[in-house]
């Protein structure tokens, strides 16, 4: 599990500023400043991804989703990036309008150090992972596919569909992650969410719940 945690004020502080990046860098095209007066657990670098989602009538639709897999810049900084890029540079979709930010909720998934899972048989890979805590990154010569831990428990996914889902996000085949020369890392997540657009923010639990 992660190595350090953070504490409920500084998960809320981190949404509150994923939202104001994207907010400012909608209206002005200007990218803003990370606070300087924080704590030193925000300063360390970490690998954190930034997830916008369409909320319409209860429901939760992905509205874009970047981020910074390896911890390069600190968490900060890294947040501010992943935000702006969030809204206006995954490809998947058409960049977020201004009209839309009170139709969105803000998440962000501060990761840990990803860690190389080491098997005898690639085999042995689903006993290895375990879906609801575990996010996974394949990697298999140039392609490279990331998935955050909350990803199975959304789609209902066992260990195994996990494994197949990470090399289709990898634009692998589904059973790739059974070949020798397919690397597979796990990582954890401390995540906060927006409960409603501009709203409360809560530590999100996985396991299903």
């Amino acid at each position: 599990m992660a190595t350090f945690d953070l504490s409920d004020k500084e998960g809320q502080f981190l949404v509150k500023l994923a939202r104001q990046a994207v907010e400012e860098y909608l209206k002005n095209r200007k990218r803003i400043d990370a606070p300087k007066d924080i704590s030193e657990e925000l300063r360390i670098p970490c690998g954190v991804f930034v997830t916008i989602n369409g909320v319409e009538n209860g429901e939760k639709e992905l509205r874009g989703c970047i981020g910074y897999p390896y911890p390069t810049d600190p968490l900060v900084e890294a947040v501010v990036s992943s935000a702006i890029s969030a809204a206006t540079q995954d490809p998947r979709f058409c960049p977020l309008a201004s009209k839309e930010l009170d139709k969105v909720v803000f998440e962000v998934s501060v990761l840990t150090p990803p860690q190389v899972v080491k098997v005898k048989n690639p085999r042995e890979y689903p006993t290895k992972i375990k879906v609801g805590q575990d996010g996974l990154i394949v990697e298999r010569g140039m392609f490279k596919g990331l998935l955050l831990p909350q990803v199975p428990v959304e789609w209902n996914w066992d260990e195994e569909e996990f494994l197949c889902q990470s090399c289709v996000k990898a634009g692998l085949p589904p059973d790739n992650w059974l070949l020798p020369e397919t690397r597979v890392c796990k990582f954890q997540a401390i995540i906060f969410e927006e409960e409603t657009p501009k709203g409360e923010v809560k530590r999100k639990g996985l396991g299903g719940k």
